[in-house]
């Protein structure tokens, strides 16, 4: 009897022990980043595998890390007017796309990205694509933490590091010197926009063939980069905002 009745308690022990263990190890994964720079990421683990096992000809692999001191701002400021442009005053979720992407997807137009670079920083570096509520929840928890841990500027730092810009390709340097032959610190505003033209689906837009769309989407973010500050905007990320008191 006295066994019977033990058997929720223990439930719950090891369902708090679970929970906390899960918590543990999610903060080891991501407070070490902070200062560390990663290795590698799921995404980029995911690709080396499937072109392995896929036995792909040709295919390549290029990463190479590059602070940010070492990626020349006009690429920073590329990002953000492509992929985030509240990424400075939001805490990891710009909730405004988020409802815009559910009302468009309930009256039946094409689903719209809502994700924030902190969303695609923690997609990448510990998740694998898809839509699962599983998946969407991690996500979640994973951004939660990044926005907690990390200032703007490393979130940023990590995101130029680990995006994919073609196959094979992942981090700006590595897509700077694969498709212009010069470094991230020497890039110009118009191959940084060209560079984030692609984000969206870098293997079906093309930076070495750019579609007309991508050469409207790189002219578009052209302007939306000097409604952002320009080459300055990556310095204010990390200020305190100032609430006129």
């Amino acid at each position: 009897m006295g066994t019977a009745r033990s058997w929720p308690a223990r439930l719950r022990r090891f369902a708090l022990i679970l929970i906390l263990g899960s918590l543990a190890a999610s903060l080891l994964l991501v407070l070490p980043l902070r200062w560390l720079d990663p290795p590698t990421s799921a995404f980029m683990l995911r690709d080396r595998a499937e072109a392995l096992f896929g036995r792909e000809q040709g295919y390549r692999f290029r990463h190479e890390w590059a602070d940010l001191e070492r990626i020349s701002p006009n690429a920073s400021v590329a990002v953000v007017a492509a992929e985030d442009q509240k990424f400075a005053s939001h805490l990891g979720f710009d909730l405004q796309a988020i409802d815009k992407a559910v009302r468009d997807s309930k009256r039946g137009r094409k689903l719209r990205g809502a994700s924030t670079i902190s969303q695609q920083v923690a997609k990448n570096l510990y998740l694998w694509p898809g839509q699962s509520f599983v998946r969407k929840g991690l996500e979640a928890w994973f951004t939660l933490l990044i926005e907690a841990a990390w200032p703007k500027q490393r979130i940023l730092e990590v995101y130029l590091n680990v995006a994919e810009f073609g196959r094979g390709t992942f981090g700006v340097e590595a897509a700077s010197q694969r498709y212009f032959g010069r470094p991230a610190s020497r890039l110009t505003r118009e191959q940084a926009a060209l560079l984030a033209a692609v984000l969206p689906n870098p293997i079906r837009y093309r930076v070495d063939r750019p579609s007309r769309y991508v050469q409207k989407r790189q002219r578009w973010i052209l302007r939306q980069m000097s409604q952002l500050g320009g080459r300055g905007y990556v310095d204010t990320l990390d200020e305190p905002v100032d609430d006129g008191t």
